[in-house]
């Protein structure tokens, strides 16, 4: 049932196009990865990879990887936070949000976190990034990878999209949307994806996904930008979802996604809504992609002096040991405010974020210190993976050192750069994590979960 209703419907919709857009040009899934501009440039990362890569058409910061037996999960630049690992056209829709430094961007449906690393990459560690999952599982994902990541300025909170819309109304200046959906662009690359499909899951996602606008249109402030895309091809989903939008909410208008991947939407997909298809965009599998959807909307007005102000948290008093500890090895953070969760330190982001009700959990506030225990300083991983490139005491590693594998898979390792202490374990300049120097040797605090075991 699921493949019949499937052809049945792209083949009345598309005629004999039909078997030219689902062509794809490789016969295994299309493999990617995007570079977190918060570590180095794409050109950089070309320039170092020990792996073939050709650049992507979908977005400046990402790359196609050709080669099968690639594992990106166990490369050390992955574990830096170098790269995310994304299929190709994944990567499109964080870019059409026009996203500068010092705004106040949501990411409203965000695990497993690649579109939000690309905005806090685009923020450049100014203003505020709040990544929003709803399922409590995949929000932990989302918050282990923006560590990984080393995203400094955000908040990863899981909520109900309606439970953020009534906390903070008319707040954001750019909104993404990448809505659950019917899954139909990851038939080839998630078998599930097949045998779960229907009309009625394409009915379930158009209504979920429809909520959710809903709710992103009313975080928006007034002159800001909300893209909507899914990883699906239905018509409900996609065509038709953006013209129900807009006929519902005057206050927006379409704007054109302005690029050149791709194909425009469809006509005989938008339900009998007026939209115009030229702005909005498809990504076909026979383009090098599995396939996705984006619209972008404008929200009418001026810009500015309307979002709800924010105020500063209450902070925490330094403890002495963190005071030491920072000084010694992080100065530039020393004297900064700190915000307490039980015994974790953390450093909340600058931009700050109004006090939410308790719908809102909040699972980071910006960046994990550590604690104290038994009268020391305990550093957390997140420490080093957001500032430890200006950690005072590191230990370098190069990308082909018989060091750096040692460590990802948790060894001690012999020091060569680091003084005795606390030190930032790096490849190539990216920091990897912690490590404490004692007698020539470094003794590995990289996190166990972590590891490259087996």
């Amino acid at each position: 049932m699921p493949l019949e209703y499937f052809e049945q419907r792209e083949r009345s919709l598309l005629g004999s196009r039909c078997e030219a857009l689902y062509a794809a040009p490789e016969e295994l899934p299309a493999r990617g990865l995007t570079v977190n501009g918060l570590r180095c440039t794409p050109e950089r990362f070309a320039e170092l990879a020990d792996f073939a890569l050709e650049p992507s058409p979908f977005c400046a910061e990402g790359f196609v990887v050709r080669d099968p037996a690639f594992r990106p999960g166990r490369h050390p630049y992955h574990h830096a936070g170098v790269f995310y690992s994304q299929e190709p056209s994944a990567s499109a829709p964080a870019a059409l949000l026009e996203v500068r430094p010092g705004m106040r961007v949501l990411d409203l449906c965000a695990a497993p976190g690649g579109k939000s690393s690309q905005l806090a990459a685009a923020l450049g560690g100014q203003g505020l990034l709040v990544s929003n999952e709803y399922d409590p599982g995949r929000a932990e994902a989302l918050k282990s990878n923006l560590e990984r990541m080393g995203a400094a300025n955000a908040v990863v909170t899981n909520a109900a999209p309606a439970a953020l819309a009534a906390a903070l109304p008319g707040f954001f200046d750019r909104v993404l949307v990448d809505a659950p959906c019917s899954g139909e662009g990851m038939f080839r690359k998630e078998p599930q994806a097949m045998a779960q499909h229907g009309p009625a899951l394409v009915r379930q996602c158009a209504a979920l996904g429809a909520k959710i606008l809903e709710s992103a249109a009313a975080l928006l402030a007034p002159g800001g930008l909300l893209v909507y895309s899914t990883c699906t091809f239905s018509p409900e989903e996609d065509e038709g979802q953006a013209g129900a939008f807009l006929a519902a909410h005057p206050d927006f208008e379409l704007a054109d996604c302005g690029v050149g991947f791709g194909s425009p939407g469809e006509e005989n997909r938008c339900g009998g809504f007026s939209l115009d298809t030229a702005k909005v965009r498809r990504i076909w599998p026979c383009q090098g992609g599995e396939g996705h959807f984006m619209a972008k909307f404008r929200k009418k007005g001026e810009s500015g002096g309307q979002a709800r102000a924010s105020k500063p948290p209450r902070c925490a008093k330094a403890p002495p040991e963190w005071a030491a500890f920072a000084q010694q090895y992080f100065p530039f953070l020393a004297g900064l405010p700190l915000l307490a969760a039980g015994e974790l330190l953390l450093l909340p982001p600058a931009a700050g974020l109004p006090p939410l009700p308790k719908g809102v959990r909040v699972l980071r506030c910006g960046v994990a210190l550590g604690r104290v225990q038994k009268g020391r300083f305990e550093p957390a991983h997140h420490l080093f993976t957001a500032f430890g490139a200006r950690c005072e005491n590191k230990e370098e590693l190069l990308l082909a050192d018989s060091r750096t594998a040692a460590w990802l898979r948790g060894e001690e390792i012999g020091a060569q750069t680091a003084r005795p202490g606390w030190c930032c374990v790096l490849v190539d300049g990216f920091p990897l994590g912690a490590g404490k120097a004692s007698g020539g040797r470094v003794k590995n605090h990289y996190p166990k979960a972590l590891r490259n075991l087996g």
